[in-house]
């Protein structure tokens, strides 16, 4: 049946009105914006930790020196000591070093040293040493500056009295340390090279 030309007319222009109003609500509509995320912060701060290790010690030497008198009343000296170091302490650094010192002493400017202490895996730990001198009961203070294997980076300081163990015979130097106290800090972990069971390449 064929619809009267009026009619198609009509029935096109309510297609069109129709088709305007569904693309004008399309295109009004406004995209919803994601939901924003949240991010908690922590406020919590990292705990310090001390890790400061106290020590004292025992260290029995024998070595030799040579004098040279400057005057009355005046002496410079050079002299060299070593023996076994225990040292006590839950937070020594280890339990025992073979130690070496040498140093030069002089009755006006007083005493210079330089130590290394070593331990039963060949890690040493070295230190410089000053006092008034190498007499007995001289206060002498050292100052750890560095480290091989486990002790690189290490830190920390230490003093004693040296006491002398008989009569000067010659040349010979022999004594004990009274008194070894100290602290020190191991460097970090990751400053130390790594090694295998052969050893370091």
């Amino acid at each position: 049946m064929r619809l009267p030309r009026e009619s198609c007319k009509r029935h096109f222009a309510r297609s069109i009105a129709l088709l305007g109003v569904l693309l004008v609500s399309a295109c009004g509509q406004t995209e919803t914006p994601p939901a924003a995320t949240t991010t908690t912060v922590s406020t919590v701060a990292p705990v310090a930790t001390d890790d400061r290790r106290t020590f004292t010690g025992d260290w029995t030497t024998i070595g030799s020196r040579q004098v040279m008198d400057l005057g009355p009343g005046q002496q410079a000296a050079v002299f060299q000591l070593s023996g076994s170091l225990l040292l006590s302490g839950q937070q020594r650094i280890n339990r025992g070093f073979q130690a070496h010192l040498i140093g030069f002493s002089d009755t006006t400017t007083g005493m210079q040293g330089r130590s290394v202490w070593t331990d039963e895996h060949g890690d040493k730990v070295f230190s410089e040493l000053s006092g008034e001198g190498i007499g007995p009961g001289q206060l002498i203070e050292g100052k750890f500056v560095g480290g091989s294997g486990r002790y690189v980076g290490i830190s920390g300081e230490y003093s004693f009295k040296w006491k002398r163990l008989g009569a000067i015979e010659g040349n010979e130097l022999t004594g004990r340390v009274v008194g070894l106290s100290g602290w020190a800090r191991l460097g970090s972990p990751s400053a130390v090279a790594p090694t295998t069971a052969g050893g370091p390449k």
